[in-house]
């Protein structure tokens, strides 16, 4: 017989919190939580949108100054060879 009012019981408290969940007052809850992370979602995928723009531009300028830095060395050692080939002609 215990076993039975416990069945019973169960029961009744699954049937309980089944209506409690799909009271007006929770499904107005759910659709606040639901809100609230499309909201995180658009901050957080703004901040990375941010990030990577940042990143690229970052990632421009050490090009640029590596374009610049092999431009100046090729043009020391076109200075140096054209040295040597005035040295070499005399």
């Amino acid at each position: 017989m215990k076993h039975y009012l416990l069945v019973l019981g169960g029961f009744l408290l699954g049937t309980a919190g089944v209506k409690a969940l799909a009271s007006d007052d929770a499904k107005k809850v759910y659709a606040q939580t639901a809100a609230c992370g499309l909201r995180v979602k658009n901050t957080v995928l703004t901040c990375v949108d941010n990030i990577r723009e940042n990143a690229n531009d970052v990632l421009s300028d050490a090009k640029d100054i590596n374009d610049r830095r092999a431009e100046a060395k090729a043009a020391v050692i076109e200075d140096e060879s054209e040295e040597e080939a005035v040295e070499d002609a005399e």
